[in-house]
């Protein structure tokens, strides 16, 4: 596979892993990769079952950007309630390090990318016996809160909002809740009661008599 992205080496890698993957080199070699230890339980949502289909099907906020970890977190959580996941596939963009294939509990993960045709906030998850999941992926660094409402939002049943959208939408609401709160912190301050504006206005309208 051919990555738009400039190459670069992989000597900040495990011992184990070097020479097996490349990091957003050229092309991406067939991988064999010993254990690694999975992270803690997956932090995931998903839309209520049978409820009408959105652009995507719920979220997943996982802790690194580390594929080999973060898959097998994933597939424990999922192959009981939904199936077992044979596929998944990233957009490059926010996955430093993509592998051909993962291990994880019973069977092996096949991981494919796509730079343009897929949405960079969004996994997308297969399973031969079961179908599809699109999953936003939450940025690992979004603070709880934050994280908290894009879930939510991500399992609304028949949303229309892509993951880059629900990642927009978010964007803005924190921005405004930003402003208000520095207007708040002004107004707490005596901010409104010292304004310039208000003393000269007074002032004009005495002269003008």
């Amino acid at each position: 596979m051919s990555v738009s992205f400039p190459a670069s080496n992989n000597t900040g890698l495990p011992e184990e892993v070097r020479g097996q993957v490349r990091v957003m080199t050229a092309t991406i070699e067939p991988t064999i990769f010993k254990e690694r230890l999975p992270s803690a339980s997956a932090r995931l949502s998903l839309a209520p079952t049978g409820s009408v289909p959105g652009l995507v099907d719920g979220a997943w906020w996982p802790r690194s950007r580390d594929l080999l970890r973060e898959i097998p977190t994933l597939t424990n959580a999922l192959d009981a309630c939904w199936g077992r996941i044979t596929h998944v596939t990233v957009n490059p963009a926010h996955w430093p390090v993509i592998p051909r294939k993962v291990p994880v509990t019973g069977h092996t993960v096949h991981v494919g990318w796509f730079a343009d045709e897929q949405d960079p906030n969004k996994v997308i998850l297969l399973s031969y016996t079961v179908g599809r999941l699109d999953l936003l992926v939450i940025p690992p660094e979004t603070e709880p809160a934050a994280a908290a409402r894009l879930m939510a939002a991500a399992t609304v049943p028949g949303g229309i909002r892509t993951a880059s959208g629900l990642m927009a939408d978010e964007a803005i609401s924190h921005d405004a809740a930003e402003t208000r709160s520095r207007e708040e912190e002004w107004e707490t301050d005596g901010g409104a009661a010292a304004a310039p504006g208000a003393s000269i206005g007074i002032l004009s309208s005495a002269l003008w008599r």
